[in-house]
């Protein structure tokens, strides 16, 4: 199901239920200091104590009576007690492990000899190689450091260079990780002391409907987790940086935006929104712990009188510092005809393209965080008009951060403890085998492992999209032979007819050439601005 970004965000909708969050848990209210005094804005002039006034009727104030007495409410969290998206079921390998991150804790994640998924610390017990590097014999995962293989519950079943008559240590085992699948996405709970709650597992309504159809997609970002979903539930930005992206999103278009928040918790928020002319504010967005953002709607068919639902699904999971994953899930019970007619890969690239229009942005705005070291309500000047959500996360961020391994709040902050992790040689950069599995890497230009590469971002991560560029450099290879042999048969043959005809039909295997390349490039290249010089 394909669904614009201006059909998502600005299209009316009726009232939409909305389930409730998870009740708060005991709080501590903390006073803070006085309100800071006001900024300076030094590149233009210095703010009166008018123009001070003035400024707070356009931007996001005091919200509850907490932060109007200069208190802030601090929840009881533990980020590892929380369950993270991890993949879309449909891309997990059949034959590779795959390495994956949730803030700093590396995992890896497999499929053993019955289907069954596993997940272990990405850390060999012998001497720390990742197994992820490894592979899968006989549905066990091998370090391909020294040949250890593991199997279930993390038991090392296999030790190469052990003498026949000697026993595995029971130590060298690896931990584990609770693994659920639920609605085609994969789902991991990160905490070694506390069971899984299967009540935080979400569940969302709208996939469960009849008829509910979606394109998912999963894109590695170089920029923090909390960045992303500011930049998720920021609508207002949409038609200035993906104007003309899908025919629809329109600079022209863009315009104050009216908010409600209609509920608050230690889980998170909710409420509607749209523009600020809309009598009733048609859009509901729901953002709950630790990094699940939705937009749902409501249409009625003026005809049938018949209801159809949409969602606009985003799963952000950190990854490191300044780094993220995100699998987006754009889905309706009534799929426009003209969706039909194209294929997966193709809206897979366009939502490629919306994330690389906003990547330069979200880049510079985490390095900047990252070097000023301050909270969010130093640095930003959030509008009423059009950064409501953006204002309403960093302050829960201000609740929960402390149960976290770093974050940005609204008016608190707490740094990374160690510096980030450097991956230098990624897993399939060398090896050639592992270069044509969709869980890793590759060899070559388009395959550098860089985050700000459209390959090593989606491709690799999206089997269909791999197949379809494994696809069209086949026929791209074929048709070029082709297309000389028939070339040179035009020279050698004598009739002026059969001359005719190979070159026709060179001609036509060019064309193909062409078209194999034009879509190999629509799935590897980056969007690039055209105002922008190269």
């Amino acid at each position: 199901m394909a669904l614009s970004l201006r059909s998502l965000f600005f299209s009316p909708i009726l009232k939409i239920p909305s389930p409730k969050l998870t009740p708060p848990t005991t709080n501590v209210i903390i006073s803070l200091n006085k309100t800071p005094k006001p900024r300076k804005c030094h590149a233009v002039t210095d703010r009166s104590s008018t123009s001070t006034v003035d400024d707070h009727k356009v931007l996001v104030g005091p919200a509850i009576d907490e932060e109007r007495k200069g208190e802030r409410r601090v929840a009881d969290y533990d980020w590892t007690e929380e369950w993270y998206p991890l993949y879309l079921t449909k891309d997990v390998p059949d034959d590779a492990p795959l390495g994956l991150t949730v803030f700093d804790q590396q995992i890896v994640l497999y499929k053993d000899g019955n289907g069954e998924l596993r997940c272990y610390q990405d850390r060999c017990p012998h001497r720390l190689a990742k197994l992820s590097e490894g592979q899968l014999i006989d549905g066990r995962l091998e370090c391909l450091y020294h040949g250890w293989q593991f199997e279930g519950e993390g038991k090392c079943i296999k030790i190469p260079q052990l003498p026949a008559d000697a026993k595995i240590p029971r130590s060298a085992c690896v931990r584990t990780y609770e693994v659920k699948e639920s609605q085609g996405v994969i789902w991991v709970w990160m905490s070694q002391k506390t069971p899984p709650n299967p009540d935080k597992l979400p569940w969302f309504e709208n996939f469960a409907r009849p008829g509910f159809q979606d394109v998912s997609t999963i894109h590695e970002l170089p920029y923090d987790h909390s960045i992303l979903l500011e930049n998720l539930m920021d609508p207002a930005h949409i038609p200035i940086s993906h104007d003309r992206t899908d025919w629809t999103a329109k600079r022209e278009d863009a315009q104050p935006l009216g908010f409600e928040v209609t509920e608050r918790t230690d889980r998170g928020f909710a409420g509607r929104w749209g523009k600020e002319k809309d009598e009733l504010l048609p859009n509901f967005l729901r953002f709950e712990a630790p990094c699940v953002l939705q937009n749902n709607r409501e249409l009625v068919d003026s005809k049938t009188g018949e209801k159809h639902y949409f969602t606009g699904l985003f799963l952000c999971r950190p990854t490191g510092q300044g780094k993220s994953m995100l699998i987006v899930r754009f889905g309706a019970t009534k799929r426009s005809p003209l969706a039909k007619l194209f294929p997966k890969w193709y809206f897979h690239q366009n939502a490629s393209k919306v994330f690389e229009q906003d990547m330069g942005f979200l880049s510079s705005q985490n390095e900047v965080l990252m070097k000023e070291k301050v909270p969010t309500n130093k640095l930003y000047l959030n509008l009423r008009s059009s950064d409501t959500w953006v204002a309403e996360y960093r302050k829960w961020m201000d609740k929960v951060g402390h149960g976290m391994p770093y974050h940005f709040g609204h008016s608190t902050i707490s740094l990374p403890k160690v510096p980030a992790v450097v991956e230098h040689a990624p897993a399939g950069l060398v090896a050639g085998v592992s270069a044509s599995s969709p869980a890793k890497g590759a060899i070559g230009t388009m395959h550098a492992p860089n985050l700000a590469n459209r390959y090593f971002r989606h491709v690799i991560h999206c089997k269909g999209c791999s197949s379809v560029v494994k696809a069209f450099g086949t026929w791209k290879n074929s048709l070029s032979v082709v297309a000389a042999a028939l070339t040179v048969l035009a020279i050698l043959a004598s009739g002026r007819q059969w001359k005719a005809f190979c070159l026709a039909s060179a001609s036509l295997c060019l064309v193909g050439v062409y078209a194999c390349s034009t879509a190999i490039a629509m799935n590897t290249t980056n969007f690039i601005r055209t105002h922008r010089r190269l």
